[in-house]
């Protein structure tokens, strides 16, 4: 059972980015505003945050597959720095999948489409996330 404390999705969570996302065809969708709180350097979104934005949804494209999965391997591309208080788009979707790993790519953009952050990952799966009887 899920208790709401997910870092990313938590919704229970006071310390969480508490993001939503929502299927939107091929891939998945979340709009996010960072807070100060989330900065690196005074204004500037840290990295580690930048980074769990794109993990939570790789993580959420994963599985949309109906697959429980884990983060195996994850590389983010930095493009831009990312403000404090800046409306954020993060999509992400699967571009291959087997019988034991789901890969992925996610991209962090402005509302007009400007391109901060990318990256892409591999996801163990480690159940199939559909009851059997």
């Amino acid at each position: 059972m899920r208790d709401g404390l997910c870092f990313g999705c938590g919704q229970n969570n006071p310390i969480g980015l508490k993001l939503s996302f929502k299927q939107e065809g091929g891939f998945v969708r979340a709009e996010f505003t960072p807070a100060k709180y989330y900065q690196g350097w005074s204004g500037i979104l840290h990295g580690g945050i930048i980074t769990s934005l794109l993990d939570e949804g790789m993580g959420w494209a994963a599985r949309s597959t109906g697959r429980h999965c884990v983060t195996a391997k994850l590389e983010v591309n930095f493009k831009r720095p990312i403000p404090i208080g800046e409306r954020l788009v993060i999509t992400a979707s699967v571009v291959k999948r087997n019988d034991k790993f789901v890969e992925t790519q996610a991209k962090i953009t402005l509302p007009d489409g400007t391109l901060m952050a990318e990256g892409s990952g591999t996801h163990a799966i480690i159940e199939s996330g559909k009851k059997e009887s």
